[in-house]
């Protein structure tokens, strides 16, 4: 009687962890998704907390001794910070870095200011009680915005993320913006110290091609929104840890200069067309040619459809001041992926 009891009690724990090791992954909750806004030193809009869960403040720089971080407009920064005193759900990181700013090859390249930039991090991270550091080199080992470069600054940022992860802990959130090519960086040797990647999937082209579709066509540039994140699960990110990028501002070229979408004409010389292949909008001129590419309401809600689709951790905007008044797109961003 007691083996068969000991039996049935063996076959049923057998039951049970089979059972709990082919149960589906629970997947991700609205709560846990993410509405990212970049906010900047230099615009004077205060963003609505209420349709984000992050705000990355644009931006911080490595200092010019190469050891530590300077902070654009600290005054901004501060009251960016307070939103969090109303808006407990509200995480505020410091991103550092941007187009064109450098000294991040000199430093990384360097392992006593790698180290003492690190520690500055958490320096800023516990003063400004921020929760945590967004990484914005653009871009290891080129030289393309006009910053110095180095053929080891992809190692060396393996090892500078490793180190901010040392300094800042693991409660704190380290993230970084990627080219949509995922090319510079080894994705698969700091997967242990980042939390998410940021994908820049927009500036992808300038007119009469569209900087940001989300799917290939005729009207597309070098990558699509799509391609991108093909790009970076192909590099080894998970697609649970990236955040598709979305612009709030038209990139031109030519003809007509890039533009925030709260600056956009829609009622003068250029049309209004939308791509059903690409799935965005765009102008165009007289003779057909387009001018302006930018994303709307219609377009960021399909973006917003593909993120939940595909499994993302959430979305990304450059910049929230670039939105109308009425912050529609932010809107539409945010009740898109947390709905």
């Amino acid at each position: 009687m007691k083996r068969l009891f000991l039996f049935a009690l063996l076959a049923g724990c057998f039951y049970l962890l089979q059972s709990c090791g082919n149960a589906p992954k629970q997947t991700q909750t609205p709560s846990e998704k993410v509405v990212i806004a970049y906010v900047t030193s230099w615009s004077e809009v205060m963003p609505n907390p209420d349709l984000v869960t992050h705000i990355n403040y644009a931006f911080g720089h490595v200092n010019d001794s190469f050891n530590g971080v300077r902070i654009n407009n600290e005054e901004r920064f501060k009251q960016i910070v307070a939103l969090k005193e109303k808006a407990p759900h509200l995480k505020v990181l410091l991103s550092i870095g941007g187009w064109g700013s450098g000294r991040f090859s000199e430093m990384a390249g360097d392992e006593q200011n790698r180290l003492s930039f690190a520690k500055d991090c958490q320096r800023v991270v516990q003063e400004y009680g921020l929760d945590g550091i967004d990484l914005d080199w653009e871009y290891p080992t080129s030289s393309a915005a006009g910053i110095s470069s180095s053929p080891d600054d992809t190692d060396n940022f393996t090892l500078l993320m490793r180190d901010i992860r040392q300094a800042i802990g693991k409660d704190k959130l380290l993230t970084m913006a990627s080219v949509a090519s995922a090319r510079y960086v080894n994705f698969r040797d700091i997967l242990n110290d980042i939390d998410f990647v940021n994908i820049m999937s927009y500036d992808m082209a300038n007119a009469p091609r569209h900087h940001s579709t989300l799917y290939r066509a005729s009207i597309s540039g070098r990558l699509t929104c799509d391609d991108a994140v093909k790009a970076h699960i192909d590099a080894g990110v998970p697609a649970e840890r990236l955040v598709l990028g979305m612009p709030f501002y038209g990139r031109g070229g030519k003809i007509l200069s890039n533009r925030d979408y709260r600056d956009i004409d829609f009622n003068g010389e250029y049309t209004e067309v939308w791509n059903d292949t690409a799935k965005v909008p765009y102008l165009i001129n007289k003779e057909g040619t387009m001018v302006l590419g930018f994303d709307n309401v219609r377009s960021l809600s399909i973006k917003c459809e593909y993120i939940l689709e595909k499994g993302l951790l959430g979305g990304m905007y450059w910049e929230y001041a670039a939105d109308n008044d009425n912050a529609d797109l932010a809107r539409t961003v945010y009740e898109g992926i947390m709905k």
